[in-house]
């Protein structure tokens, strides 16, 4: 039994693409930045950092956008989120994952400028591909499509800046796991905190 605790448009909605690429059956649990309902001491007996996503597996605790993304992948090979039998590969996924998290994902708080040159280096290291690794589509596209998505209107690119990200987000936004999970999030309401 998996239950998914999210909030519309924050990191959250990377795993939730992912439970719907899986087809995996899923109790979604909304909550609001707006209302505190991650502050709740309900919500913090399940994870006292109080963030989200939160996947409860058979009722124990996964925490962390890059673990439940591993996770689905893992779990549900047969929706193939993941390279199988390639261990560079998983490796690059998992090294996509952490570039995401430790230099993409911090990168608007330090300004806008040095968020535009993390992007570029995004970028050129996209390159070309129609995938962030080995020419197949992975949780590390879910991953780097959340952010552009996030922060492209702040971005403020000048036409051409990232033409790699851009047409990885125009193939991201094509699938139908993104555009089942940008209907229900946008359903809810976005209110995402600053």
């Amino acid at each position: 039994m998996l239950t998914f605790y999210f909030s519309p448009g924050s990191s959250s909605m990377a795993p939730h693409i992912a439970l719907h690429e899986t087809g995996a059956p899923f109790e979604a649990k909304p909550l609001s930045f707006g209302k505190k309902e991650t502050r709740t001491p309900e919500f913090l007996a399940i994870n006292p950092n109080g963030k989200v996503p939160v996947l409860l597996v058979d009722g124990r605790v996964l925490t962390e956008v890059a673990g439940i993304l591993f996770y689905l992948a893992r779990v549900f090979p047969a929706a193939g989120l993941l390279p199988q039998g390639d261990i560079e590969a998983e490796a690059q996924v998992v090294s996509w994952m952490s570039y995401i998290a430790s230099a993409i994902h911090p990168a608007r708080r330090q300004g806008l400028e040095h968020a535009r040159e993390v992007y570029a280096v995004a970028d050129k290291r996209l390159g070309k591909n129609d995938w962030a690794v080995a020419g197949r589509y992975s949780i590390a596209d879910i991953h780097l499509f959340r952010l552009y998505w996030r922060f492209r209107s702040s971005l403020e690119p000048e036409p051409g800046a990232f033409p790699n990200i851009e047409a990885h987000y125009a193939r991201m936004m094509a699938r139908p796991a993104v555009q089942r999970t940008i209907e229900i999030e946008t359903k809810i309401g976005y209110v995402l905190p600053a």
